[in-house]
């Protein structure tokens, strides 16, 4: 399917303006949008690259610039030391009350789109974070979470006063979980951690750990890339949304 993309501006609740990248497929979209939770690096060109695949399979898909209240517009980073360290210094000013507004104004945006029902969420790492806080706050109907980091603790804003993972009650979607079991940012105890938490609080989901796999193992440029959990993570991506 052919896509168009471009860039939108949404005004969000705390009355700051949103950058996005908006991914649209060429005639009527699927009633399911997706918001798309951008990395420690911002909407770089493979979280556009992401959103342009799924607008080709169907999906009205958005990309926020989370760190917008913090940095310039359509400012993203390289996956290097210095993106890193760009990267975790807006990461440390991203708090929750601030991602939730965010997500509240894209799903209004979303919403008034013709033939959109509902929506659902994809993060990674830092944006998976975010996607689980989202998916337990917010009424989103499918959540993918890639890797997402710093739940069980208070690490980062977004996951203060309170850890996330305390949140979990809170969800009424599907939630999906995708992670390496040699992911050192989210070690076994913290997947056990998670897994208890959802299935203690009876939540529709599944948790996929793959073997000999590490942080980051969806992009092709990173040492822990992983061609086989890649695209298994696709598979299961797309016949959430379906």
């Amino acid at each position: 399917m052919t896509i168009s993309a471009q860039p939108v501006a949404i005004r969000v609740p705390d009355g700051t303006t949103l950058p996005a990248y908006l991914a649209r497929p060429t005639g009527d979209p699927a009633p399911v949008a997706v918001i798309v939770a951008h990395e420690l690096f911002a909407v770089s060109p493979d979280i556009r690259a992401v959103a342009d695949r799924l607008a080709a399979a169907g999906y009205l898909t958005l990309a926020p610039e989370f760190y917008h209240r913090h940095t310039a517009p359509g400012r993203w980073f390289e996956r290097d030391d210095a993106g890193r360290e760009a990267g975790f210094a807006l990461l440390h000013q991203l708090g929750r009350d601030e991602v939730l507004a965010d997500v509240d104004g894209a799903r209004t945006w979303l919403e008034a789109q013709p033939g959109i029902e509902r929506i659902a969420m994809i993060g990674f790492s830092a944006g998976g974070h975010l996607a689980y806080l989202a998916a337990a706050q917010r009424p989103i109907s499918a959540t993918a979470v890639l890797y997402g980091g710093w739940l069980p603790t208070t690490d980062i804003p977004m996951s203060r006063p309170t850890p996330t993972l305390d949140l979990t009650p809170g969800i009424t979607g599907r939630l999906l979980y995708l992670v390496g079991e040699d992911d050192a940012l989210i070690d076994a105890g913290q997947r056990d951690r998670i897994r208890v938490a959802l299935e203690k609080a009876g939540i529709d989901h599944e948790l996929v750990s793959y073997p000999d796999t590490g942080h980051a193992f969806f992009w092709p440029e990173t040492p822990a890339f992983n061609e086989a959990a890649r695209d298994d993570a696709w598979a299961r991506i797309l016949t959430m949304l379906a």
